[in-house]
């Protein structure tokens, strides 16, 4: 999925990337505070519409590795000039393909 947000500063010069303009909240602990006793129906007048991309073609699953086992797929990763999760998904794709091959299945 992809978002891009704006950032802004609060009163404070703390970096928000979501600041509230209905709350006028400073930080994100005063905005959710503000919407935990306030109904977006009583404000609706006051929203717009947001504009974001939303790409669902792929999903990411995780799967604990030992972390010898990481060590030792990073390394191999890098020696050949790609990312882990690339490496294991191109070892997994070539074991998968060798299983349907011997086995049929």
């Amino acid at each position: 999925m992809q978002f891009t947000f704006l950032r802004w500063k609060s009163s404070s010069g703390k970096d928000m990337k979501n600041k509230s303009s209905i709350s006028n909240s400073d930080s994100y602990k005063e905005i959710g505070e503000f919407w935990d006793s306030h109904e977006i129906t009583d404000y609706w007048d006051r929203t717009r519409p947001a504009k974001f991309e939303v790409d669902i073609q792929s999903e990411v699953t995780y799967y604990p590795v030992d972390k010898e086992l990481s060590h030792l797929i990073q390394t191999q990763a890098r020696k050949r000039g790609i990312t882990a999760d690339t490496l294991l998904n191109l070892w997994l794709q070539e074991k998968l393909h060798q299983r349907k091959v011997k086995t049929g299945v």
